[in-house]
């Protein structure tokens, strides 16, 4: 097809005519309401780009009243669980052809507020968001006008839709491998315990201590707020104890990072003196490479299906969108599982 000059704006007219095609076989084609056979897709598309003629979605959205546009906001753009989330969702909303608006809250409320007021300003059809303030989510989901489905964390007793990953039985499972191994001075790094992501992996930690018979030392659990410093503060502490503890789970890879800090400036070694879990395992990337396997040693993780949660809460949420039956579109929570990656960072205890 010959190259067209674009000395003046084309309108879909123009794309039909030279692709002669009627205009509303270029509209189907734009807006893919209906199956268009693909010789004539092809056709409409080397019109559309001979002409440099793009759908104005703007003036569609205000039609149609949709954007097919989702909003995003999470709290921590540096963690690798939230990336692996994030890349969930895109895959999830770009396959049906929406776009998505993704927000930092940077675990601030008054910052998280913004970013929901900013995307409703902008008329997205639904929010998808990991809150960092959980007694604020029914209020938000009540006079948002548009849908919202969690995931990741959720306030005590949510009824709404959401996506979550079993904390509690992830902790359970690898405080029960410390165990296990023989460990019975077993220490917790936890996160904010205000969201039910830290309150649950502590649950789990209690839970395998009682399940066990062992006690639970006061010392020996440590409250962090998901960053590496409070990792990094936390883990002096506790290898500097008279008696340190022989384990710790550490609850997010972020803290997991500042935990290792600790243990290097102190010259401790791993496993021989003290065994690490950490939370958290990011997808490799396109070689393989994988931050806890580059570790020395390998780094023994609970990883958790990032990708798949934000999969979920986008589809979960595109449903609701589309869904006219209420009674198929009733809120749903889905529990997701995590998997314990065994590796060398754990061992026996130390003989004493």
């Amino acid at each position: 097809m010959d190259k067209v000059s674009h000395k003046r704006a084309y309108t879909m007219r123009d794309v039909a005519r030279l692709a002669g095609v009627s205009i509303a076989t270029v509209s189907a084609v734009v807006n893919g309401k209906q199956v268009v056979r693909p010789v004539v897709v092809a056709k409409v598309q080397d019109a559309m780009k001979a002409l440099n003629f793009h759908p104005d979605h703007v003036a569609r959205s205000l039609r149609v009243k949709k954007t097919t546009t989702l909003g995003v906001v999470v709290p921590d753009f540096s963690s690798g669980f939230f990336v692996d989330v994030l890349r969930g969702i895109e895959d999830a909303a770009r396959s049906v052809g929406y776009s998505v608006l993704l927000c930092n809250s940077d675990d601030d409320v008054e910052q998280e507020q913004r970013h929901l007021r900013a995307l409703l300003s902008r008329r997205v059809d639904g929010i998808l968001l990991a809150s960092t303030d959980l007694y604020a989510v029914a209020d938000t989901q009540l006079h948002s006008g548009a849908p919202i489905v969690l995931f990741d964390r959720v306030p005590p007793g949510y009824r709404g839709a959401a996506v979550v990953v079993d904390n509690v039985d992830a902790a359970y499972r690898a405080t029960a491998h410390l165990i296990d191994l023989g460990h019975r001075s077993v220490a917790f790094i936890a996160g904010r315990l205000d969201l039910s992501t830290a309150s649950d992996r502590a649950e789990g930690f209690r839970r395998a201590l009682e399940d066990a018979h062992l006690p639970l030392n006061g010392a020996y659990f440590k409250r962090g707020d998901y960053h590496p410093e409070s990792g990094y503060q936390n883990g002096l502490e506790l290898l500097r104890l008279p008696q340190p503890p022989t384990a710790i789970v550490c609850s997010n890879g972020l803290m997991t990072l500042g935990l290792l800090r600790a243990v290097h400036e102190l010259h401790v070694a791993c496993p021989d003196r003290v065994s690490i879990i950490g939370f958290d395992e990011p997808a490799p990337d396109s070689y393989g490479f994988s931050l806890s396997t580059l570790l020395r040693p390998e780094l023994t993780v609970v990883a958790q299906p990032g990708h798949e949660v934000g999969q979920q809460a986008a589809q979960t949420l595109l449903r609701i969108l589309s869904d006219t039956d209420p009674v198929s579109a009733e809120p749903l929570v889905i529990t997701l599982k995590t998997e314990l990656r065994v590796r060398k960072s754990t061992g026996p205890p130390p003989a004493s």
